[in-house]
């Protein structure tokens, strides 16, 4: 009885060894490949989305559907943006028509309190949507700053520049 004992404890010390043994391969990831970028207004509108599906308890499935939503609608914002560019009030009628179409959709994939939830602060939401503009030009300022482009065809940068002179030391008397 003890030989069967220990030859059945052999064989399943055996096979476990084996099976810890046969790791799969994982191939090695490609680091020349450029990782996926996302455009500025794609950004804007995962923002705007992980706000709402914090704020409104949203499940993967409505997340991910809220996504592809915001994301068509803040293109079409950018649009008018662009194309209306200066007419402040033809703007705001055109994005608002934008924003009832996400109200018609939102209420297809939310439930009726997270829908209700959505409404009592779809101002604060859309206005984050139409303010993309005004933000978009501020970041684009911002990153000329913080990462300007050569002055020259020489490579050369701006950059703080040197002083020579020495600096002036004030005695008091």
């Amino acid at each position: 009885m003890t030989k069967k004992l220990a030859a059945a404890a052999a064989m399943l010390v055996a096979s476990l060894g084996a099976y810890a043994q046969q790791k799969p391969a994982l191939a090695p990831q490609d680091k020349t490949q450029p990782s996926p970028r996302l455009n500025p207004f794609q950004e804007h509108a995962r923002q705007l989305s992980d706000q709402m599906a914090r704020d409104l308890r949203l499940n993967g499935y409505q997340k991910t559907r809220l996504q592809a939503i915001n994301e068509d609608k803040q293109a079409k914002i950018v649009a008018i943006n662009q194309k209306n560019a200066g007419n402040a009030k033809l703007i705001k009628e055109q994005c608002d028509v934008v924003c009832k179409e996400r109200d018609r959709e939102l209420q297809a994939v939310l439930s009726t309190d997270q829908y209700s939830n959505y409404y009592d602060s779809r101002r604060t939401y859309n206005t984050f949507s139409m303010d993309y503009g005004s933000k978009a030009a501020n970041a684009i300022f911002v990153n000329s700053v913080q990462n300007p482009l050569p002055a020259s065809s020489n490579g050369a940068t701006i950059g703080p520049a040197r002083s020579t002179a020495a600096p002036a030391t004030r005695t008091r008397q």
